[in-house]
């Protein structure tokens, strides 16, 4: 099976790992999420709004079906060879019941995350009417459990994607010069990732420049650049499915104080998170270790948000360096590692960088310099 030339794992095993001390939790798996389901599937179908649908996975151990509509048959044929493809034409909540029940359905683990309490409801009120007795069971980070290792293919995926976005940031920042708005440097990076060849952005991208670079998650505005100022950049480019994720913090001219021991603080961090990750240290450590530094440097109530995050597929997707939950670090895990310092009335520094989990330790992805 294959994702976008990248191999998928085979479907029953998401059966085969839930297995509990009293038998498996469900009999028939429903995978709901867009991103899952292509991992699964190779289907590259995109939901659009969070209640419309571009299909679902049924898998059990035997068998396994993509239900989709019109829009999507002849794609959905194409893309997911090994699945068998129903396309429904009337009510889908309905339309599920005549699978659920030819798949002789008794428990149906279904992605929590995903599935709305509106649909929820009309699926059982539909399985009632029918008189079929099957057990809702809510499932979470089945698939993604499994998308958090990548494997080869999928690491030199991540690498072309990463590649592609530093190469046109290397182009772009040539010409950063004053008098740039916030919005037309955001459009002019944009524009450079498609016309590189990204399928698409991985996010959009977020420019901030002086007071708005305290801002972690800002929006480009109107704003000018000027000199000596924190100029944030934070883009990333999806190519064949999969996604890139960068940060890098510039000053046009020459920087004040505060931006150099600022700059030095984060840098120093984010080098001290690098060096401790390798298999088996968890998430949470690595973590600390960043948020330690920073806040012994008296810059601990600036740094509000998690380290890292992992990247695939999706932008943000496991693992999660975080304070908030601990994951034990694997071979194959990509991360990216990402201390910020955020000052009100001044700006921000934020440095990113992506990182695979080697047998050796982490290897950075990123060939550009911080």
């Amino acid at each position: 099976m294959k994702v976008n030339s990248t191999s998928a794992r085979p479907p029953p095993r998401i059966l085969r790992q839930t297995r509990q001390p009293v038998d498996r939790p469900f009999d028939t798996f429903m995978v709901l999420i867009e991103e899952n389901r292509r991992y699964l599937s190779g289907f590259t179908g995109q939901d659009g709004h969070f209640d419309e649908s571009a299909g679902m996975l049924f898998i059990t151990e035997h068998r396994q079906l993509l239900v989709t509509d019109s829009r999507y048959e002849l794609q959905a044929r194409t893309e997911a060879p090994e699945f068998e493809i129903l396309c429904y034409k009337n009510d889908l909540a309905s339309s599920l019941c005549d699978i659920l029940e030819d798949l002789k359905t008794k428990r149906l683990g279904f992605e929590a995350a995903r599935l709305s309490f509106r649909n929820h409801q009309r699926l059982q009120e539909q399985l009632n009417k029918r008189g079929l007795k099957i057990t809702m069971v809510p499932t979470e980070n089945l698939v993604e459990t499994l998308r958090a290792v990548k494997d080869p293919h999928e690491l030199d995926a991540i690498r072309r994607s990463l590649a592609l976005s530093e190469s046109v940031f290397d182009r772009f920042r040539v010409k950063l010069r004053p008098g740039l708005t916030e919005k037309a440097l955001a459009w002019t990076l944009e524009k450079g990732l498609r016309e590189a060849g990204a399928d698409s952005l991985a996010f959009p991208p977020i420019v901030a420049t002086g007071p708005n670079a305290a801002m972690p998650h800002a929006v480009p505005t109107e704003r000018v650049v000027s000199e000596s100022e924190p100029l944030l950049f934070d883009w990333g480019a999806r190519l064949n499915g999969y996604c890139s994720d960068i940060s890098r913090t510039l000053v046009l001219g020459t920087p004040d104080a505060t931006f150099a021991a600022v700059y030095q603080v984060v840098r120093d961090a984010q080098q001290m998170a690098i060096d401790a990750i390798k298999p088996g240290v968890t998430t949470r450590d690595v973590d600390k270790i960043a948020r330690d530094h920073i806040a012994s440097k008296g810059f601990g109530e600036r740094f509000g948000h998690s380290l890292g995050h992992g990247v695939g597929i999706a932008t943000h997707e496991g693992p999660h360096l975080s304070p908030l939950r601990s994951t034990t670090l694997e071979i194959g895990m990509v991360t990216t590692v990402e201390p910020g310092i955020y000052i009100p009335g001044w700006g921000g520094v934020r440095l990113e960088n992506m990182v695979a989990v080697t047998e050796n330790g982490a290897v950075v992805l990123n060939r550009s310099p911080v």
